[in-house]
């Protein structure tokens, strides 16, 4: 069940956006290729046809993501702890990360 914080709109850093422009560009590549093929779904993430991703294919393409990109490999769940991380490598303000991670507090 969702709570009212989890429709919250986030504070995203410059960065964020960078890469949601790239996401955006490569949908729409994937929307032209697909033809009348693609599903509009609203979502940001999607498979090449639009649809939903798939989760039993999710950690399969995520690491593969991993290895094209040469970065060490975490889990999803760890990919958490990362953005934590680099939310502060990025001098983001401690309360506009604890919105973008959903903390309760600031500890």
């Amino acid at each position: 069940m969702k709570t009212d914080d989890s429709e919250a709109p986030l504070p995203l850093p410059g960065i964020c956006f960078a890469a949601l422009k790239l996401r955006k560009q490569q949908q729409d590549h994937d929307k032209r290729e697909a033809a009348g093929q693609w599903q509009e779904t609203g979502l940001v993430f999607t498979s090449p046809l639009g649809k939903a991703m798939d989760p039993t294919k999710f950690n399969g393409r995520f690491d593969a993501r991993v290895a094209k990109a040469g970065v060490r490999r975490i889990t999803v769940r760890g990919m958490r702890g990362t953005c934590a991380t680099l939310l502060a490598a990025l001098n983001v303000h401690p309360r506009v990360a604890m919105r973008v991670l959903r903390h309760s507090n600031i500890k």
